[in-house]
């Protein structure tokens, strides 16, 4: 594609572009500042996926084709006709209709708290040393209703692990509870 000048509409030198950012009119002379996605400059040419085969990693919105690269924002693999090469990294056709119109580019995730395995494994970890179950199991409780609705992790993953931290922080909390008001109740009877 090439690219016209502001003033007169003449076609500007695709080299001068790639290589200053500018170029000057061979029409009327006048300065051009161009910032063009470095693909608009560069010849067209057809990309073609390859076949993926047993055991190679495939692309997510082309699963028969195999992957050249990971996205640099959401980590998904992608094939040759979905690389879209943006700065640094490579993005997924996704992360670039989703980044469109923004002046900055999204913050590449590359890890995240696992809050519900953190939940689940508080309480379990407590019993080692008992006493502190009665404050690790609301903790667990607290904890795994304040973040039941935060993003699990990079991969698909259930939330079973929030189940078994609430079950288990309750199972404590209960165990504390009895063994206060059974304390409590015989401490004045008399043996």
């Amino acid at each position: 594609m090439t690219l016209s000048c502001a003033r007169c509409g003449s076609p500007l030198p695709a080299w001068e572009l790639e290589a200053k950012g500018a170029a000057d009119c061979t029409a009327c002379g006048s300065e051009n500042r161009v910032a063009a996605f470095p693909a608009l400059l560069k010849p067209a040419e057809a990309a073609r996926g390859e076949t993926a085969l047993a055991g190679e990693a495939a692309c997510f919105d082309h699963p028969g084709k195999r992957a050249v690269a990971a996205c640099s924002q959401c980590g998904r693999f992608v094939c040759q006709l979905c690389a879209v090469e943006f700065g640094e990294g490579v993005w997924c056709p996704s992360c670039v209709a989703a980044g469109a119109g923004q002046a900055r580019a999204a913050r590449a995730e590359t890890a995240r708290n696992l809050y519900d395995s953190t939940a689940l494994t508080v309480p379990l970890l407590s019993l080692l040393l008992w006493p502190l179950t009665i404050i690790a199991g609301p903790a667990a409780v607290v904890l795994a209703v304040m973040k039941w609705r935060e993003p699990l992790s990079l991969v698909r993953r259930s939330r079973w692990r929030f189940f078994a931290a609430i079950a288990v922080g309750l199972a404590e909390t209960a165990g504390w509870a009895w063994g206060i008001v059974y304390l409590a109740a015989h401490a004045g009877a008399k043996p």
